[in-house]
This record gives structure tokens, sequence and C-alpha cells, in this order.
């Protein structure tokens, strides 16, 4: 079930009434069935996968906190790790593995004759995974206390509002909100419909409306100028923005009515000023999730083994060759041999060398994460890349715009302006079907070939989209200087007039279509 949809609407006006009705143990049960409803409408059988995920992981946390043996806690930890990612690597990487090995070897002139599965991807396996994991790891550094209660557990891990897309929520956060039945608010309920409506409103009107415009661009970009091109790329951004941050909103906003807290997952990522900002505003839940569960524990800023750096080196050569971008290879062969000299010997050259290569395991991992193609792996790449960049020339490039004296508001300007520019870079490869689309598109914007208004095609929905994005924009700009929900609260005649808004912009710029969510695919 999706949240743009007419079933949705159904399902939320017999959920809530039926909530705030019960008391205990019988609300605790009314979500649980409401949850596995909720994912089972799209396919009931995967139902089975929550549920194992669920059974083993309440399990192992509870052996964990009867067992001070440490070889014993860890093989318990090992064994939900293995189960949880085994599911994942399953359903979400089988194929891809398989078929990567199929075009080494034929590549090396071996005709394999095994095939791929036909494998369906269970709709939010990501998110639920890595949320049901990070209880496991939790319990067994003791950083919280176990939980007991099985039907409190499972209502954790299942919980609809961000079942599918996330937020990733801790269980440090949302297990004790289940302890004490959530009173009736009107505060709550104004201020998360508001949040839900602005949710609707990044969805169908500012995704929905780019898509078209998106979809034409990434499927024959010979066909296009210049000029049409990069607004394509721009509505992208927008458009998966957007996309994944309005279902945020609305998993949010629906939490807040219910009385629970999430915290933020979107915070006005555009208006970064360098990339370390930009990764705790864009999907806070999972960046803050990969420092704390994988980048950490290689090391962080302080070292790392000599198998992470050989896997660092393989897959960073593997990523810049699969762009087929060849002539990269030397290049990149170069810097990485003159850092690694110019760094060795010297112990703090080397902790900053463990601290880069430690970001790039985990911005390669945090791509690999959102799909099965060495394309999600490249944009990691160049994450990973930007971080280190900025590492190294950051502040020498602060002492040079110093010395020559910018304004502050305009040095602002320009780092948003190239944060942005480099971040729609790496969106080409992220959306490109494949590394041949995404290097015409690129190849296509650089010749400045007709790069006059004439040359766009569909001229209506250029038009319509800058609206959207401007009114978007506007709003988060605003976000900056003041809290909208406060203001929201507070002034009755403001709130009044920012649902009727609202509600027209849905309406009369919406695209009803009952679109998936991009972020279903991860």
């Amino acid at each position: 079930m999706i949240f743009n949809s007419l079933a949705f609407f159904v399902f939320l006006g017999i959920f809530l009434p039926l909530y705030f009705s019960l008391r205990g143990r019988w609300r605790l049960v009314l979500c649980l069935v409401a949850s596995y409803f909720f994912y089972g409408w799209w396919d009931w059988r995967f139902l089975s996968l929550i549920l194992t995920s669920t059974l083993i992981d309440y399990a192992v946390g509870l052996r964990i906190s009867q067992t001070q043996d440490p070889v014993r806690r860890k093989q318990l930890l090992t064994l939900s790790m293995v189960a949880n990612l085994g599911f994942l690597a399953f359903f979400k990487y089988f194929n891809f593995f398989i078929e990567s090995f199929r075009e080494l070897l034929l590549s090396l002139g071996v005709e394999p004759s095994f095939n791929t599965l036909h494998i369906i991807l269970p709709v939010g396996i990501s998110f639920y995974t890595f949320q049901s994991m990070s209880y496991t790891i939790d319990v067994y550094f003791k950083k919280i206390e176990i939980e007991r209660d099985f039907l409190r557990f499972a209502t954790f891990i299942s919980f609809f509002p961000q079942l599918v897309a996330g937020p990733i929520v801790r269980a440090s956060d949302f297990l004790p909100q289940f302890k004490n039945d959530r009173e009736f608010s009107w505060d709550r309920l104004v201020a998360g419909s508001g949040q839900m409506l602005w949710g609707f409103y990044k969805k169908v009107v500012v995704a929905d409306s780019l898509a078209p415009f998106v979809d034409q661009c990434f499927a024959a970009p010979g066909g296009f100028s210049s000029l049409h091109l990069l607004i394509g790329v721009i509505f992208y951004s927008f458009q998966i923005y957007c996309d994944f941050s309005g279902y945020s909103d609305i998993a949010i906003g629906l939490a807040r009515v219910m009385g629970f807290d999430f915290p933020d997952n979107f915070r006005t990522p555009y208006f970064s000023r360098n990339f370390s900002e930009f990764w705790t505003r864009w999907h806070i839940s999972l960046s803050s999730w990969l420092r704390d569960y994988l980048y950490i524990p290689l090391g962080g800023n302080r070292g790392g083994s000599l198998g992470s750096r050989l896997f660092t080196m393989l897959s960073l050569l593997g990523s810049v060759a699969l762009t087929g971008w060849w002539w990269l290879l030397p290049i990149y062969a170069v810097v990485v041999a003159a850092t690694v000299y110019w760094m060795r010997g010297k112990p703090e050259n080397e902790v900053h060398l463990y601290t880069y290569l430690n970001l790039m395991i985990t911005m390669l991992l945090g791509g690999l994460w959102h799909g099965a193609s060495w394309a999600f792996v490249f944009w990691g790449f160049l994450h990973g890349s930007y971080l280190v960049v900025q590492r190294l020339l950051g502040p020498l490039w602060g002492k040079l715009l110093d010395a020559l004296y910018i304004p502050n508001w305009l040095q602002a300007a320009f780092d948003i302006a190239l944060v942005y520019s480099l971040t729609c870079l790496a969106w080409i490869y992220f959306r490109a079907p494949d590394f041949d689309i995404a290097n015409q598109i690129i190849t296509g914007i650089a010749s400045l070939e007709n790069f006059t208004p004439g040359s766009i095609v569909n001229k209506f929905w250029v038009a319509k989209g800058f609206l959207v994005i401007g009114i978007l924009v506007l709003v988060d700009w605003t976000n900056l200087r003041f809290t909208y929900y406060r203001v929201l609260l507070r002034q009755p005649v403001f709130r009044v007039l920012s649902f009727a808004a609202l509600l027209w912009l849905i309406a009369f710029f919406g695209t009803f279509g009952s679109n998936s969510f991009i972020y279903f695919q991860f």
C-alpha cells in the first residue's frame, strides 16, 4: 500500500478512530495487525520475512542479555547479522553478483552455464533489515536495555508509517515510546497533518510532475539539446529529493498524529555548503546509521586494517573502470601512488589516509545499499571522493577566500552552488539505467550544443516544473529562518491559510496516478 493511493486513505480512516479508542496492549495489537496488513497489501508472501527477522532478533537479544560469555555473545550477534544480511543479499544482490561474475567470465573467454534467478525484491527490505540489526548490535554493546515484550518489539520492527522507506528509527529512540499510551492531542494532529500535507505536495505536485520530463531525458538523451538535458538533470535532483523527503514527511507527520516522535530525515540538503554538511541533512537516518555501525567500527578517524585498504583500492579501481572512462585510470593510479608516497612514514598523515579510506568504504557500501548496480557503487565513489577532497583542500580553500576578502554571503552562495552542481553530477549515475546513458548525458551537456530556450521540448512541463520547484525552494529557505510548525501551532490564521494553500496546490498542480515512491526499489 502506498501513501498516495485511495486505499491508504480508506485504511487510515478506519485505523485512526480505532487506534485512539483502544488502550494498552489492544492498541499494540491493532498497530501490529495494521502494519502487517499495510505491508501484505503489496504481497502477503513477504510477511514471512519480517516475521522471521523479528523472531530471530528478539530471540538473539534475549540470549545475549542472558550470557556474559564474550565468545557466546559474539556468536549470537553473528547469527543475527548473517540472517538479516543473508535475506538482503539473496533478494537484493544475488542476481547482481551472479551477473557480474558471468560478465567477468565472458570477458575472459569462458562461457558460463549458469543463469540468474527470477527473484522479486521485497519492498522496504533494506530499511527494516537495518532497523532490526541496529537493535541487536546496540544490545550486544549494552547501549540499550533488552526488550522482553515480544508484542512491543514486533510492532517496533513493522510499524507501518516508516516500514517501507524509512526513516530508519533506532530502538533507543522508539521502543520506549511504546511503553505508555499516546493520548490524542489537537496540537499533534495539526502539526502532523501539516507535515503530511507538505509531504503530499512534495510527492504528487513536485516529484510526480517532474517525472515525465526526467524519464524522457534519461530514456534517449541523444535526441535532446544540452539545455534540455541540463534541465532534466536539475529536475531529477528535485524529483528524488521530493519523492523521498515527501515520504519521510508523511511518515513523520502520521507518527506525530499517533503520538510518536521521529527524528527528521531531511533538513534542506540543497542549501549545504560542503558535503559533510550535506550528509547531515540528506537521508539523516541512513547516514547516521552508516556512521555509527560502519564508519566508526572500521576505525573512523583513527585507522583501519590492511584488508579494508586493499578492498577500497580495488573497489575504486573497478568503479572508475566500469564507467567506460578508461582514460581516468592512469590519473587515478598516479593520485593514489602520490598520496601513499607522501603519507608514508608520517603517523599523523597515515591517520588521515586511513580516515579517507574509511570514508570511501562507507560511501561505496552506502551506494551499494541503494541498489544492485555498479552505477550505485560509482555514485558512492563520487560522494566518497567529494568528502576526501573536501578534507584535503577545504582548509586551503577557506584561507584563499578569506585572503581575497570575498563577502560571506557570496562565499556561501558559491559553496552552495558548487555542492549542488557536484551532487547533480552524481545523481546522473544514480538515475541512468547504465553507464553509457550517463556518459551520453554528461557529454551532451558539456558540448553546449543548441543551448537555447527554443531547443527545449515540452515547454509547459518545464514552466510547471520550475514553478513548483520555486515554491518548494521558497518554503525550504523560509524554514532556515524559523520553524514552520511552531508558527503553524501558534497562529490559527496562518494555520488555516497554509492548509488551504497546500490543498489548492495539490488539487490544481498534482499529478495523480498512485505512482510508487522511488525509494521503494531500495
